[in-house]
Parts: structure tokens; C-alpha cells; sequence
């Protein structure tokens, strides 16, 4: 096996100190210890952990297991129509992060039923195999004596909470709306646009996305609107006044 580039490594690193898990000096930090014990990428790692920070861990926790398993939107040839409206009844408008919460919510309202997810267009062994991860992760944060928590549904901060825990982990996957119509991410200057899969109806200013997907054009997948003024707040290592002050 070949080692990785002197480049990808060095990316490598520079993305665990951005996250706090490696200090200055290249050793781990506590906050990297605790990361390493989750079976999640990096940035994962660090969102589950900033759930507690937020009073979303419960959620986040949700969020995170449905990020770990395969699609859960099953969209056939001879029923696209039907799919895609049944999947809109679960659409969050702030982004698809929580359209993938209101899915495993209503999953477990409803008893964890196959026929129901038959009838959402649902795909019902992913969504058991997320319940799984969630258990895991669950046990894992039991471990170091992480809260699980909410914050009250009532609340305005109920959603706003979720969305900033998830830049907790994810401020490096960021793009900003251009004057183009286009987007750009902040990490590399790459112009994409968002996925047609994804449940925004709009153009938000700022967006946090998951994977970025290369086809004959660059998207961006499974993204969430987010604010600007959180990425100063919340990533003050990584962000500068100078980078998105004009747009904030």
C-alpha cells in the first residue's frame, strides 16, 4: 500500500487542528481522544460532541445515524411522481439535515412500521440500521458522560441550536451564494451548485453541506442553510472578518 501524499496529509492535519483535536504541536488533544472514540469521520465526531454544547445531543445523534447509512429515500422509475411528493412532506425549510430528522422522528412515531415506510417511499432497512448506529453512539457518549438533551420544541432555538452544532463539525464545508447564482465554496473557491435532491426551495445566503459530488457538473449534497455570523462565532480559528465580513 502506498503511503498518501505529503499534501493530503498535511490537509489531513490541518483539518484535526481546525477541529481542536490536534494541538499546535501535532499531539492529541482531550477533546481529540474523545473524537477518536467514535466510529465517524472527524467532523462527525466533533458534531456528536457539540450536541451536548447546543442541548441537541438527542437530535444530533439522530441526524448523525441517518447520515451513516445508506439513502432512506427510495425513488422508483414507475413511481418518481409519488416519491418525490412524499418525500416533500417531510422537507424542513431550512435544509435537508432536518428533513432527515423529521424523517427518523416520524419513523418512531410510528412504531418503526415497514408498511409505513413502504408507503413513504421510505427505505426501511436503512432506517433500522440507523436506530442501530444511534444505540452505539448513544452508549459511546454514555461513556464520557455526555448529556443527551433537547432543547424544548417550543423554543425558537430548537432548530437554530441543531443547525449551529452541525457548524460545529462541518464549518470547513461551506459555500456562499455569488452574484451568479452560483455557489463557491469557502474551502477551495469551487463553483457548484446544490444537488437537485436537495429539500430547499430557496437560495440561502450561506450553506453547510455534507458531500460534495462530481458528475458533469460539481454539487453540493445534503445541505442546510446557515448564517454567516455563526461561522465568526462558532469557527473564529478558521474564519476571519476579512473573509466574510462584507457578506455578514
Amino acid at each position: 500500500m502506498d503511503p498518501p501524499a505529503p499534501e493530503t496529509m498535511m490537509r489531513a492535519l490541518e483539518l484535526l487542528n481546525y477541529l481542536g483535536a490536534l494541538n499546535d504541536d501535532g499531539e492529541m488533544t482531550d477533546l481529540g481522544s474523545m473524537m477518536a472514540e467514535f466510529p465517524l469521520d472527524p467532523q462527525m465526531a466533533k458534531m456528536v460532541i457539540a450536541g451536548s454544547k447546543f442541548n441537541c445531543s438527542n437530535e444530533i445523534l439522530s441526524i448523525t445515524s441517518m447520515l451513516s447509512v445508506p439513502q432512506v429515500f427510495l425513488r422508483p422509475n414507475e413511481a418518481k411522481k409519488a416519491a418525490d411528493d412524499a418525500k416533500m412532506r417531510f422537507a424542513h425549510i431550512d435544509g435537508d439535515h432536518l428533513t432527515l430528522l423529521n424523517v427518523y422522528h416520524a419513523y418512531k412515531q410510528n412504531k418503526e412500521d415497514p408498511k409505513w415506510c413502504y408507503d413513504n417511499f421510505l427505505q426501511y432497512r436503512a432506517l433500522k440500521s440507523a436506530d442501530n448506529v444511534r444505540e452505539q453512539l448513544a452508549r459511546i457518549m454514555d461513556r464520557f458522560s455526555l448529556p443527551k438533551t433537547s432543547t424544548p420544541f417550543t423554543s425558537k432555538d430548537y432548530y437554530t441550536n441543531i443547525r449551529k452544532a452541525l457548524v460545529e463539525g462541518y464549518f470547513m464545508q461551506i459555500a456562499h451564494l455569488e452574484r451568479s447564482g452560483h455557489y463557491l465554496t469557502v474551502k477551495d473557491n469551487q463553483v457548484v451548485q446544490l444537488h437537485p435532491s436537495t429539500c430547499l426551495d430557496h437560495k440561502p445566503e450561506w450553506v453547510l453541506y455534507n458531500e460534495f459530488v462530481l458528475t458533469t457538473k460539481n454539487y453540493i449534497r445534503t445541505v442546510t442553510d446557515v448564517k454567516g455570523e455563526w461561522l465568526l462565532q462558532l469557527a473564529t480559528q478558521y474564519y476571519d472578518m476579512r473573509k466574510i465580513g462584507r457578506a455578514v
